[in-house]
Protein backbone atom coordinates (compact mmCIF):
# COMPACT_ATOMS: atom_id res chain seq x y z
CA UNK A 1 0.00 0.00 0.00
CA UNK A 2 1.46 3.45 -0.89
CA UNK A 3 0.73 6.84 1.08
CA UNK A 4 -1.99 7.72 -1.12
CA UNK A 5 -3.99 4.54 -0.60
CA UNK A 6 -3.23 5.14 3.12
CA UNK A 7 -4.28 8.24 3.21
CA UNK A 8 -7.25 7.36 1.07
CA UNK A 9 -8.40 4.73 3.23
CA UNK A 10 -7.79 6.29 6.66
CA UNK A 11 -10.23 9.23 5.17
CA UNK A 12 -13.11 7.08 4.35
CA UNK A 13 -12.77 5.02 8.20
CA UNK A 14 -13.04 8.65 10.09
CA UNK A 15 -15.49 9.59 7.17
CA UNK A 16 -17.53 6.18 7.69
CA UNK A 17 -17.28 6.48 11.52
CA UNK A 18 -17.95 9.74 11.91
CA UNK A 19 -21.54 9.12 10.11
CA UNK A 20 -22.78 6.69 12.11
CA UNK A 21 -21.87 8.21 15.10
CA UNK A 22 -23.78 10.98 14.16
CA UNK A 23 -21.03 13.13 14.79
CA UNK A 24 -20.17 14.16 10.81
CA UNK A 25 -21.74 17.22 10.57
CA UNK A 26 -20.65 18.59 13.61
CA UNK A 27 -16.62 17.74 12.84
CA UNK A 28 -16.09 17.18 8.93
CA UNK A 29 -14.65 20.83 8.92
CA UNK A 30 -12.50 19.76 11.33
CA UNK A 31 -10.93 16.69 10.23
CA UNK A 32 -8.37 18.04 7.71
CA UNK A 33 -6.91 20.17 10.11
CA UNK A 34 -6.71 16.86 12.51
CA UNK A 35 -5.20 14.66 10.19
CA UNK A 36 -2.60 17.35 8.95
CA UNK A 37 -1.67 19.48 12.64
CA UNK A 38 1.07 21.88 12.00
CA UNK A 39 3.51 19.79 14.63
CA UNK A 40 4.23 16.69 11.74
CA UNK A 41 6.17 17.38 8.60
CA UNK A 42 3.74 18.33 5.45
CA UNK A 43 3.32 15.45 2.80
CA UNK A 44 3.42 17.95 0.25
CA UNK A 45 4.62 21.46 0.14
CA UNK A 46 2.80 22.83 3.30
CA UNK A 47 0.23 21.49 5.69
CA UNK A 48 -2.24 23.83 4.10
CA UNK A 49 -1.67 22.22 0.84
CA UNK A 50 -2.00 18.89 2.47
CA UNK A 51 -5.39 20.21 4.06
CA UNK A 52 -7.01 21.64 1.05
CA UNK A 53 -6.93 17.98 -0.41
CA UNK A 54 -8.34 16.24 2.56
CA UNK A 55 -10.88 18.47 1.88
CA UNK A 56 -11.72 18.36 -1.68
CA UNK A 57 -10.81 14.30 -0.84
CA UNK A 58 -14.04 14.47 1.56
CA UNK A 59 -15.88 16.20 -1.00
CA UNK A 60 -15.44 13.53 -3.37
CA UNK A 61 -16.82 11.10 -0.98
CA UNK A 62 -19.90 13.00 -0.77
CA UNK A 63 -20.21 12.85 -4.63
CA UNK A 64 -18.90 16.22 -5.27
CA UNK A 65 -15.82 17.26 -7.62
CA UNK A 66 -13.39 20.65 -7.35
CA UNK A 67 -14.96 21.53 -10.19
CA UNK A 68 -18.32 22.49 -9.05
CA UNK A 69 -16.45 24.25 -6.16
CA UNK A 70 -18.14 28.07 -6.50
CA UNK A 71 -17.16 29.15 -3.18
CA UNK A 72 -14.25 28.44 -1.92
CA UNK A 73 -15.20 29.20 1.95
CA UNK A 74 -18.34 26.81 1.87
CA UNK A 75 -17.99 24.49 4.31
CA UNK A 76 -17.79 20.56 4.03
CA UNK A 77 -20.84 20.54 6.38
CA UNK A 78 -22.95 21.96 3.79
CA UNK A 79 -22.20 19.42 0.98
CA UNK A 80 -23.06 16.87 3.46
CA UNK A 81 -26.44 18.37 3.59
CA UNK A 82 -26.29 18.52 -0.17
CA UNK A 83 -24.90 15.11 -0.10
CA UNK A 84 -27.68 13.61 2.01
CA UNK A 85 -30.76 15.37 0.46
CA UNK A 86 -29.42 13.84 -3.02
CA UNK A 87 -28.23 16.88 -4.72
CA UNK A 88 -24.78 15.74 -4.92
CA UNK A 89 -23.40 14.83 -8.60
CA UNK A 90 -22.22 11.41 -9.47
CA UNK A 91 -21.34 12.54 -13.17
CA UNK A 92 -19.13 12.71 -14.05
CA UNK A 93 -17.48 9.42 -12.10
CA UNK A 94 -13.92 10.84 -11.91
CA UNK A 95 -12.93 14.37 -10.94
CA UNK A 96 -9.55 16.09 -11.43
CA UNK A 97 -8.20 17.95 -8.72
CA UNK A 98 -6.08 20.71 -10.24
CA UNK A 99 -4.82 21.60 -6.36
CA UNK A 100 -3.10 18.25 -5.99
CA UNK A 101 -1.66 18.07 -9.85
CA UNK A 102 2.00 18.19 -10.01
CA UNK A 103 1.85 19.98 -13.46
CA UNK A 104 4.47 16.76 -14.75
CA UNK A 105 6.29 17.54 -17.20
CA UNK A 106 5.13 16.31 -20.91
CA UNK A 107 6.05 12.19 -21.29
CA UNK A 108 9.67 12.10 -23.46
CA UNK A 109 12.25 10.33 -23.72
CA UNK A 110 15.55 12.17 -23.01
CA UNK A 111 19.48 11.36 -22.96
CA UNK A 112 20.75 11.09 -19.07
CA UNK A 113 24.48 12.24 -17.64
CA UNK A 114 25.05 8.23 -18.32
CA UNK A 115 25.93 9.03 -21.90
CA UNK A 116 29.27 8.24 -22.79
CA UNK A 117 29.34 9.16 -26.69
CA UNK A 118 30.22 5.99 -26.96
CA UNK A 119 31.72 5.37 -30.79
CA UNK A 120 29.03 2.77 -31.85
CA UNK A 121 26.05 5.24 -31.69
CA UNK A 122 23.03 2.92 -31.83
CA UNK A 123 21.07 5.54 -30.95
CA UNK A 124 21.76 7.74 -33.82
CA UNK A 125 20.94 4.53 -36.30
CA UNK A 126 17.96 3.40 -34.43
CA UNK A 127 16.01 6.62 -34.70
CA UNK A 128 13.83 6.53 -37.56
CA UNK A 129 13.45 10.67 -37.64
CA UNK A 130 17.00 11.49 -37.41
CA UNK A 131 16.13 13.22 -34.21
CA UNK A 132 19.26 11.93 -32.40
CA UNK A 133 23.09 13.76 -33.17
CA UNK A 134 26.04 13.94 -31.41
CA UNK A 135 27.22 16.77 -29.88
CA UNK A 136 30.36 17.19 -27.81
CA UNK A 137 30.83 13.44 -27.37
CA UNK A 138 26.93 13.70 -26.08
CA UNK A 139 23.70 12.12 -28.13
CA UNK A 140 21.23 15.31 -27.76
CA UNK A 141 17.46 14.80 -29.15
CA UNK A 142 15.71 17.34 -31.11
CA UNK A 143 12.20 17.62 -29.44
CA UNK A 144 10.83 19.13 -32.94
CA UNK A 145 11.76 16.08 -34.73
CA UNK A 146 11.24 12.95 -31.99
CA UNK A 147 8.31 10.46 -31.69
CA UNK A 148 9.23 9.34 -28.33
CA UNK A 149 8.96 6.31 -29.64
CA UNK A 150 11.78 4.57 -27.86
CA UNK A 151 13.95 3.22 -30.06
CA UNK A 152 17.07 4.47 -29.05
CA UNK A 153 16.57 3.41 -25.47
CA UNK A 154 16.06 -0.32 -26.39
CA UNK A 155 19.87 -0.05 -27.96
CA UNK A 156 21.80 2.05 -25.73
CA UNK A 157 24.13 -0.28 -24.43
CA UNK A 158 24.45 2.10 -21.46
CA UNK A 159 20.75 2.55 -20.43
CA UNK A 160 21.53 6.37 -20.49
CA UNK A 161 18.21 7.28 -22.93
CA UNK A 162 15.61 6.80 -20.53
CA UNK A 163 11.28 8.00 -20.82
CA UNK A 164 10.23 10.35 -18.31
CA UNK A 165 6.81 9.43 -17.87
CA UNK A 166 3.62 11.38 -17.33
CA UNK A 167 2.11 8.82 -15.69
CA UNK A 168 -1.71 9.49 -15.92
CA UNK A 169 -1.08 10.19 -19.64
CA UNK A 170 0.72 7.12 -20.18
CA UNK A 171 -1.64 5.26 -18.70
CA UNK A 172 -5.10 5.84 -20.33
CA UNK A 173 -5.41 3.09 -23.39
CA UNK A 174 -7.73 5.66 -25.49
CA UNK A 175 -5.80 9.32 -25.22
CA UNK A 176 -8.36 11.02 -23.05
CA UNK A 177 -5.86 12.71 -20.46
CA UNK A 178 -3.72 15.53 -21.20
CA UNK A 179 -2.69 18.41 -19.94
CA UNK A 180 -4.54 22.10 -20.52
CA UNK A 181 -3.33 25.66 -20.83
CA UNK A 182 -2.74 25.80 -17.40
CA UNK A 183 -0.24 22.82 -16.97
CA UNK A 184 -2.69 20.91 -15.29
CA UNK A 185 -4.18 17.69 -16.39
CA UNK A 186 -7.59 17.27 -17.84
CA UNK A 187 -10.04 14.69 -18.76
CA UNK A 188 -11.94 14.34 -22.01
CA UNK A 189 -15.36 12.91 -20.77
CA UNK A 190 -15.79 12.40 -25.00
CA UNK A 191 -13.12 10.07 -24.86
CA UNK A 192 -12.60 8.64 -21.27
CA UNK A 193 -14.14 4.79 -20.81
CA UNK A 194 -13.89 5.51 -16.86
CA UNK A 195 -11.27 2.30 -16.77
CA UNK A 196 -9.52 4.08 -13.84
CA UNK A 197 -6.39 3.95 -14.89
CA UNK A 198 -5.43 7.38 -14.47
CA UNK A 199 -6.86 7.05 -11.29
CA UNK A 200 -4.67 4.68 -10.09
CA UNK A 201 -1.30 5.77 -11.90
CA UNK A 202 -1.23 9.57 -10.57
CA UNK A 203 1.39 9.54 -7.75
CA UNK A 204 0.25 12.48 -6.59
CA UNK A 205 -3.53 11.19 -5.87
CA UNK A 206 -5.12 14.49 -8.18
CA UNK A 207 -7.82 11.96 -9.69
CA UNK A 208 -10.37 11.22 -7.57
CA UNK A 209 -13.82 9.17 -7.80
CA UNK A 210 -16.94 10.36 -6.93
CA UNK A 211 -18.46 8.26 -3.99
CA UNK A 212 -21.61 7.29 -2.91
CA UNK A 213 -20.82 6.04 0.11
CA UNK A 214 -23.63 8.79 1.61
CA UNK A 215 -26.38 7.17 -0.10
CA UNK A 216 -25.49 3.86 0.85
CA UNK A 217 -24.98 4.58 4.75
CA UNK A 218 -27.94 6.68 5.00
CA UNK A 219 -30.27 3.85 3.58
CA UNK A 220 -28.39 1.33 6.48
CA UNK A 221 -28.68 4.57 8.99
CA UNK A 222 -32.35 4.72 8.37
CA UNK A 223 -33.24 0.81 8.82
CA UNK A 224 -33.93 0.05 5.03
CA UNK A 225 -33.40 -3.23 3.57
CA UNK A 226 -30.31 -2.65 1.80
CA UNK A 227 -28.99 -5.68 -0.13
CA UNK A 228 -24.92 -6.03 -1.54
CA UNK A 229 -24.64 -7.59 -4.68
CA UNK A 230 -21.22 -9.26 -4.61
CA UNK A 231 -18.71 -9.02 -7.59
CA UNK A 232 -17.43 -12.86 -8.09
CA UNK A 233 -13.47 -10.85 -7.51
CA UNK A 234 -14.34 -10.27 -3.64
CA UNK A 235 -12.85 -13.68 -3.21
CA UNK A 236 -8.93 -12.72 -2.85
CA UNK A 237 -10.07 -9.21 -1.47
CA UNK A 238 -9.83 -10.26 2.30
CA UNK A 239 -8.90 -12.95 4.86
CA UNK A 240 -10.74 -15.83 5.40
CA UNK A 241 -13.58 -17.92 3.50
CA UNK A 242 -16.50 -16.32 1.35
CA UNK A 243 -18.81 -17.86 4.21
CA UNK A 244 -17.18 -15.75 6.57
CA UNK A 245 -16.86 -12.48 4.14
CA UNK A 246 -20.87 -12.60 3.80
CA UNK A 247 -21.64 -12.83 7.91
CA UNK A 248 -19.50 -9.73 7.88
CA UNK A 249 -21.03 -8.16 5.07
CA UNK A 250 -24.61 -8.46 7.14
CA UNK A 251 -22.78 -7.16 10.47
CA UNK A 252 -21.70 -4.51 8.56
CA UNK A 253 -25.43 -3.60 7.80
CA UNK A 254 -26.57 -5.18 4.35
CA UNK A 255 -30.01 -7.28 4.90
CA UNK A 256 -28.88 -9.71 2.40
CA UNK A 257 -25.57 -10.95 0.18
CA UNK A 258 -26.68 -11.91 -4.04
CA UNK A 259 -23.81 -13.51 -5.23
CA UNK A 260 -22.95 -11.28 -8.60
CA UNK A 261 -21.28 -14.89 -9.87
CA UNK A 262 -24.96 -15.94 -9.98
CA UNK A 263 -25.60 -13.74 -12.74
CA UNK A 264 -22.12 -14.74 -14.35
CA UNK A 265 -23.58 -18.12 -14.94
CA UNK A 266 -26.29 -16.73 -17.17
CA UNK A 267 -24.30 -14.31 -18.76
CA UNK A 268 -22.19 -17.44 -20.27
CA UNK A 269 -25.35 -19.16 -20.95
CA UNK A 270 -26.44 -16.50 -22.79
CA UNK A 271 -22.90 -15.54 -24.44
CA UNK A 272 -22.49 -18.93 -25.62
CA UNK A 273 -25.95 -19.09 -27.11
CA UNK A 274 -25.43 -16.16 -28.74
CA UNK A 275 -21.95 -17.30 -29.99
CA UNK A 276 -22.87 -20.17 -31.81
CA UNK A 277 -26.31 -17.90 -33.00
CA UNK A 278 -23.50 -15.32 -34.49
CA UNK A 279 -21.24 -17.84 -36.26
CA UNK A 280 -24.41 -19.85 -37.81
CA UNK A 281 -24.97 -16.04 -39.57
CA UNK A 282 -21.50 -15.54 -41.14
CA UNK A 283 -19.89 -13.29 -38.51
CA UNK A 284 -16.54 -13.88 -38.15
CA UNK A 285 -15.74 -12.47 -34.56
CA UNK A 286 -17.59 -12.33 -31.23
CA UNK A 287 -16.17 -10.53 -28.37
CA UNK A 288 -17.01 -10.15 -24.90
CA UNK A 289 -19.38 -7.54 -23.42
CA UNK A 290 -19.11 -7.73 -19.13
CA UNK A 291 -16.30 -5.18 -19.17
CA UNK A 292 -18.41 -1.81 -18.91
CA UNK A 293 -14.39 0.06 -19.54
CA UNK A 294 -13.95 -2.48 -22.89
CA UNK A 295 -17.47 -1.59 -24.20
CA UNK A 296 -17.42 2.00 -24.04
CA UNK A 297 -13.67 1.52 -25.59
CA UNK A 298 -15.43 -0.04 -28.37
CA UNK A 299 -18.21 2.34 -28.50
CA UNK A 300 -16.24 5.39 -28.69
CA UNK A 301 -13.03 4.57 -30.12
CA UNK A 302 -13.13 1.36 -32.14
CA UNK A 303 -16.36 1.89 -34.64
CA UNK A 304 -15.62 -0.88 -36.64
CA UNK A 305 -15.98 -3.28 -33.89
CA UNK A 306 -19.28 -2.12 -32.32
CA UNK A 307 -21.17 -4.92 -34.27
CA UNK A 308 -19.09 -7.85 -33.05
CA UNK A 309 -19.68 -6.97 -29.39
CA UNK A 310 -22.15 -9.62 -27.59
CA UNK A 311 -25.14 -8.00 -26.97
CA UNK A 312 -25.69 -10.42 -23.88
CA UNK A 313 -25.76 -8.34 -20.31
CA UNK A 314 -23.10 -8.30 -17.56
CA UNK A 315 -23.31 -10.47 -14.88
CA UNK A 316 -24.35 -7.08 -12.57
CA UNK A 317 -27.29 -6.90 -14.82
CA UNK A 318 -28.67 -10.17 -14.30
CA UNK A 319 -28.18 -10.03 -10.61
CA UNK A 320 -29.64 -6.64 -10.38
CA UNK A 321 -32.81 -8.20 -12.32
CA UNK A 322 -32.58 -11.30 -9.99
CA UNK A 323 -32.15 -8.82 -7.07
CA UNK A 324 -35.19 -6.57 -8.35
CA UNK A 325 -37.37 -9.31 -8.53
CA UNK A 326 -36.66 -10.99 -5.21
CA UNK A 327 -36.49 -7.74 -3.08
CA UNK A 328 -38.61 -4.80 -5.19
CA UNK A 329 -38.26 -1.90 -2.56
CA UNK A 330 -34.35 -2.46 -1.06
CA UNK A 331 -31.69 -0.87 -1.99
CA UNK A 332 -29.58 -2.56 -4.39
CA UNK A 333 -25.70 -2.12 -3.82
CA UNK A 334 -23.44 -3.26 -6.17
CA UNK A 335 -19.49 -4.40 -4.62
CA UNK A 336 -16.34 -4.41 -7.47
CA UNK A 337 -13.06 -3.32 -7.75
CA UNK A 338 -14.35 -1.28 -10.72
CA UNK A 339 -14.35 2.42 -11.62
CA UNK A 340 -16.65 1.93 -14.95
CA UNK A 341 -19.25 -0.20 -13.24
CA UNK A 342 -20.51 3.20 -11.56
CA UNK A 343 -20.99 4.53 -15.53
CA UNK A 344 -22.69 1.19 -15.83
CA UNK A 345 -25.27 1.00 -12.96
CA UNK A 346 -26.16 4.94 -13.63
CA UNK A 347 -27.65 3.44 -16.80
CA UNK A 348 -29.28 0.57 -15.11
CA UNK A 349 -32.67 0.90 -13.37
CA UNK A 350 -32.02 -2.35 -10.75
CA UNK A 351 -28.61 -1.26 -9.36
CA UNK A 352 -29.10 1.89 -7.17
CA UNK A 353 -25.11 2.21 -5.65
CA UNK A 354 -21.79 1.19 -6.35
CA UNK A 355 -19.55 0.85 -3.52
CA UNK A 356 -15.92 -0.04 -3.99
CA UNK A 357 -14.00 -2.84 -2.51
CA UNK A 358 -11.91 -0.15 -0.84
CA UNK A 359 -14.84 1.24 0.54
CA UNK A 360 -16.42 -1.71 1.65
CA UNK A 361 -12.67 -2.33 3.05
CA UNK A 362 -13.34 0.94 5.05
CA UNK A 363 -16.78 0.46 6.24
CA UNK A 364 -15.49 -3.09 7.68
CA UNK A 365 -12.48 -1.35 9.88
CA UNK A 366 -14.81 1.29 10.91
CA UNK A 367 -16.81 -1.22 12.50
CA UNK A 368 -14.17 -3.21 13.53
CA UNK A 369 -15.34 -6.05 12.37
CA UNK A 370 -12.91 -9.30 11.97
CA UNK A 371 -13.48 -11.11 8.99
CA UNK A 372 -11.61 -13.93 9.48
CA UNK A 373 -12.50 -14.63 13.05
CA UNK A 374 -16.83 -14.78 11.87
CA UNK A 375 -18.70 -17.67 11.95
CA UNK A 376 -18.95 -18.47 8.55
CA UNK A 377 -22.57 -17.94 6.38
CA UNK A 378 -24.14 -20.26 4.64
CA UNK A 379 -24.86 -19.79 1.25
CA UNK A 380 -28.72 -20.38 0.15
CA UNK A 381 -27.66 -20.62 -3.37
CA UNK A 382 -23.86 -20.93 -3.86
CA UNK A 383 -22.57 -20.02 -7.64
CA UNK A 384 -20.35 -22.74 -9.81
CA UNK A 385 -16.65 -22.43 -9.33
CA UNK A 386 -16.55 -21.51 -12.79
CA UNK A 387 -18.68 -18.29 -12.42
CA UNK A 388 -16.61 -16.90 -9.15
CA UNK A 389 -13.38 -17.23 -11.96
CA UNK A 390 -15.27 -15.49 -14.20
CA UNK A 391 -13.16 -12.14 -12.79
CA UNK A 392 -10.02 -13.49 -13.81
CA UNK A 393 -8.33 -12.87 -16.75
CA UNK A 394 -9.48 -15.94 -19.73
CA UNK A 395 -12.39 -16.44 -17.11
CA UNK A 396 -15.32 -15.47 -19.37
CA UNK A 397 -13.86 -18.00 -22.34
CA UNK A 398 -13.02 -21.20 -19.81
CA UNK A 399 -16.75 -20.69 -18.69
CA UNK A 400 -17.84 -20.49 -21.70
CA UNK A 401 -16.16 -23.44 -22.91
CA UNK A 402 -17.10 -25.49 -19.81
CA UNK A 403 -20.71 -24.62 -20.47
CA UNK A 404 -20.80 -25.48 -24.34
CA UNK A 405 -18.14 -28.90 -23.44
CA UNK A 406 -20.20 -29.93 -20.02
CA UNK A 407 -24.27 -28.84 -20.23
CA UNK A 408 -24.00 -28.34 -24.44
CA UNK A 409 -22.07 -30.88 -26.43
CA UNK A 410 -22.58 -30.85 -29.84
CA UNK A 411 -19.85 -31.49 -32.79
CA UNK A 412 -21.67 -30.49 -35.30
CA UNK A 413 -21.58 -26.71 -33.82
CA UNK A 414 -18.68 -24.34 -34.56
CA UNK A 415 -15.58 -24.25 -32.02
CA UNK A 416 -14.10 -21.58 -30.26
CA UNK A 417 -10.87 -20.14 -31.21
CA UNK A 418 -10.73 -18.00 -28.14
CA UNK A 419 -8.00 -15.14 -28.04
CA UNK A 420 -7.56 -12.60 -25.00
CA UNK A 421 -6.88 -8.99 -24.74
CA UNK A 422 -5.47 -8.86 -20.93
CA UNK A 423 -5.76 -4.88 -20.16
CA UNK A 424 -6.37 -1.95 -22.48
CA UNK A 425 -3.36 -0.25 -23.26
CA UNK A 426 -2.42 2.14 -26.88
CA UNK A 427 -1.37 -1.44 -28.11
CA UNK A 428 -4.09 -4.00 -27.27
CA UNK A 429 -6.60 -1.06 -28.85
CA UNK A 430 -4.93 -0.87 -31.93
CA UNK A 431 -5.06 -5.27 -32.22
CA UNK A 432 -9.03 -4.62 -31.62
CA UNK A 433 -8.98 -2.66 -34.45
CA UNK A 434 -7.09 -5.12 -36.76
CA UNK A 435 -9.48 -7.90 -35.41
CA UNK A 436 -12.52 -5.88 -36.19
CA UNK A 437 -11.01 -6.13 -40.43
CA UNK A 438 -10.76 -9.91 -39.87
CA UNK A 439 -6.86 -9.50 -40.09
CA UNK A 440 -6.24 -11.42 -37.01
CA UNK A 441 -7.18 -15.15 -36.21
CA UNK A 442 -9.87 -16.06 -33.39
CA UNK A 443 -13.66 -16.00 -33.60
CA UNK A 444 -14.09 -15.12 -29.93
CA UNK A 445 -12.09 -12.40 -28.08
CA UNK A 446 -12.09 -11.74 -24.61
CA UNK A 447 -11.49 -8.22 -23.60
CA UNK A 448 -10.65 -7.01 -20.02
CA UNK A 449 -9.64 -3.43 -19.60
CA UNK A 450 -7.45 -4.28 -16.11
CA UNK A 451 -4.55 -6.65 -16.90
CA UNK A 452 -5.49 -9.95 -14.75
CA UNK A 453 -9.06 -9.46 -14.80
CA UNK A 454 -11.70 -7.73 -13.05
CA UNK A 455 -9.17 -8.57 -10.24
CA UNK A 456 -6.65 -5.78 -10.77
CA UNK A 457 -9.20 -3.47 -10.60
CA UNK A 458 -8.24 0.07 -9.69
CA UNK A 459 -10.29 0.00 -6.14
CA UNK A 460 -8.72 -3.04 -5.07
CA UNK A 461 -7.13 -3.97 -2.22
CA UNK A 462 -5.38 -6.70 -2.98
CA UNK A 463 -4.11 -7.19 -6.35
Amino acid sequence: MNNAERTRRQLMIRFIQEFFSGDLKENIDRIPVEMRPRTEEPVRCCVYKDRAMLKYRLMALMGFGMEEETDESRRLAEYLTDAQAGNNHTEPVLSVCSVGCHGCVDSHVQVSNSCVGCFARPCVGACPKQAIAVVNQRSTIDRTKCINCGKCMAVCPYHAIIRNPLPCEDACPVGAIGKGEDGRVRIDFDRCIYCGKCFRACPFSAIMERSQLVGILQAMQEGKEVIAMVAPSITDQFPGTIEQLFAALKLAGFSDIMEVALGAEMTTAHEAEEFFERMARGDILMTSSCCPAWVEAAKRHIPDIVPFVSSTPSPMAYAGQITAKAHPNAVKVFIGPCIAKRREAQKDPNVDFVMTFEELGALLAAKEIDVISLEAQPLEHPAASYARNFAKSCGVSQAILQEIGEEKPDDTRPKIDEKFINGLDRKSVNLLKLYAKGKLPGNFVEVMACTGGCVGGPCSLAR
